[in-house]
């Protein structure tokens, strides 16, 4: 098994406390944010950050869909880490200040992959296509921050 990794960023016009806060509202602000991908959003427990255990699925491909189970860790200032109890995934989603009045938003997913063949393609092909969904969360993200 190969480790396959997805990163995607934007540059948001707006502080990086309110976009870290934004990102960081499971219970009201994330489920807003969720592209098409995602269904059956439930906070679990918590809802702010760390402590916060929350599903969805999400379906990355007409065939793959994962039913992730998420614990929030904070482990620094501006991160927030996902961690999937159903899986070897792990999102770590950073913000950081990015000049007056901007941020920057990097997203980072990594799960172990398949061996083989099937293997090759989901880490050729795997990072894109996640990378896709997640540019799309990224800008509502901007949208609802920016407003």
């Amino acid at each position: 098994m190969a480790q396959v990794e997805a990163t995607t960023e934007r540059i948001i016009s707006a502080d990086a406390e309110k976009v870290f806060d934004a990102l960081a509202d499971y219970e009201n602000t994330r489920a807003k944010l969720l592209p098409e991908h995602f269904s059956e959003y439930e906070v679990r427990e918590g809802g702010d950050g760390e402590g916060t255990l929350v599903h969805w699925k999400l379906q990355a491909t007409s065939k793959r869909i994962r039913d992730c189970l998420l614990e929030v860790t904070e482990p620094t200032d501006g991160q927030l880490v996902e961690k999937d109890r159903n899986s070897s995934m792990v999102t770590t989603w950073t913000v950081t200040p990015s000049g007056e009045g901007k941020s920057r938003a990097v997203v980072t997913t990594v799960w172990n992959g398949a061996g083989g063949i099937g293997g090759f393609f989901e880490k050729t092909f795997a990072p894109k296509g996640l990378g896709r969904i997640y540019d799309e969360l990224l800008a509502k993200l901007a949208a609802e921050v920016e407003k």
